[in-house]
Formats: structure tokens, sequence, C-alpha cells
């Protein structure tokens, strides 16, 4: 069976053959530029204390980080919606390990600047039997440094693509959270992150369980 990196890095191969060459400047100046800012350096890293969340799921009810972590650790991630193939590969890759997880005695949380009913449509098309939380406008993810702006011209691409974000997050932000992971101990201190500005990557389900 392959590995998340080895399943995304496929897509990613798969996804580039079929781009011309002017779609591939535009998406790889986007994560240049990104990179280039060098936000990754301004987010919570690892003994860091991962602040508290009180988030909608994906049929409104509120979820508590503190009352979550009073019954064990947690594992967090940010992705982008459920329109990004490279975000459904990854979640349905915890859906796989969950049980792993909870053997552990942690809880999976999944969040993205996605509306609930949104969180609700991709929850029900991976089978996902974890939380999956909205944070509206990324007001979360922005405490945490994790939230950039796209540019005008990937926007539109998305838009030629049929990916609106305006519609998925019910905003005209254009924002987005970079790739990111957290295992968070029952104390709330970070054991383990992974941060990436190219959103072709994610942590492997391996190391979070290792963190673990």
């Amino acid at each position: 069976m392959m590995s998340l990196t080895q399943l995304l890095k496929e897509h990613a191969d798969e996804s580039a053959a079929k781009f011309p060459e002017e779609i591939k400047v535009i998406m790889r100046k986007a994560i240049d530029e990104l990179e280039a800012s060098k936000l990754v350096n301004k987010a919570l890293k690892t003994g860091d204390i991962f602040p508290s969340f009180n988030l909608p799921n994906a049929s409104g009810n509120i979820i508590n980080s503190l009352e979550l972590l009073d019954k064990g650790p947690l594992v967090i991630t940010f992705y982008r919606g459920g329109w990004c193939p490279y975000c459904n590969i990854e979640l349905k890759a915890l859906q796989n390990v969950l049980p792993q997880i909870q053997e552990k005695g942690a809880e999976l949380i999944a969040i993205s600047p996605e509306s609930p009913d949104n969180s609700l449509s991709t929850k029900e098309k991976n089978e996902l039997s974890f939380e999956v939380l909205t944070d509206k406008d990324n007001s979360f993810a922005r405490d945490l440094s994790l939230v950039y702006k796209l540019p005008k011209d990937l926007v539109s691409l998305y838009r030629k693509f049929g990916i609106n974000l305006d519609n998925s997050q019910n905003n005209t932000n254009s924002e987005l959270p970079i790739a990111a992971t957290y295992v968070i101990d029952s104390n709330g201190k970070i054991k383990y992150h992974f941060l990436k500005e190219d959103y072709k990557l994610r942590a492997d389900p391996k190391e979070i369980l290792e963190a673990l």
C-alpha cells in the first residue's frame, strides 16, 4: 500500500502532465512567493502551547478543544477545502489510520475555512468519522500565522477550474491556510508540527503515529 507521501506525489505528477506550461507557471510562482514570504517561520511549532478554540463542526455544534484535551492528546490538521484533491487524499489517509490514532488515546480534528455546509459534504464524500470544523474567515488559523492571500492570477485560474473560494468560505477574502498538522499533548503543548507552503505536501500518517 502506498504511503500518503507517495499518493500525493503520484497525483501531482499526473496533474503536471495534464496542465499546459502557462498554468504550471502561475501555480509554481504562487508557491515560490509564499515560500519567500517566510510565513512558516512565524507559525507555531513543536514546544509552543497550542491556543484553545471553539469551532463549529459540520452539523453546526461547537467543539471546544479544552474539553477534548481533558480526554487525551489531539491531532489537528488544517486543510484548504473539499475542492482541493490533495486535501481529500490527505483526509482519506487520515481516516485509514484513525483506529490507530484512537488506540493511542488521541482524537483527530480537521479544520478548514469552508462553511459548515461544505464541510458536511467533504465529510460525507470522504466517509470521514472524525470531526471536520469550520474556521470562519480563517480567524483561528490566522492566530497561528498559517494564513495567506492568493495572488489574483491564481484566483482567476481556480475560477476557470470551477473553484470559487467566495462560495466555499462565504467571504471574498481569497485566503487559505498553509498545509499544517499538529500533535498536541493533553497539556496543550505541541509535540510535533508539519508546516509546508507547498499544498502538495502533507504530514505522513506514519510520522503522526510516531509522534503520538
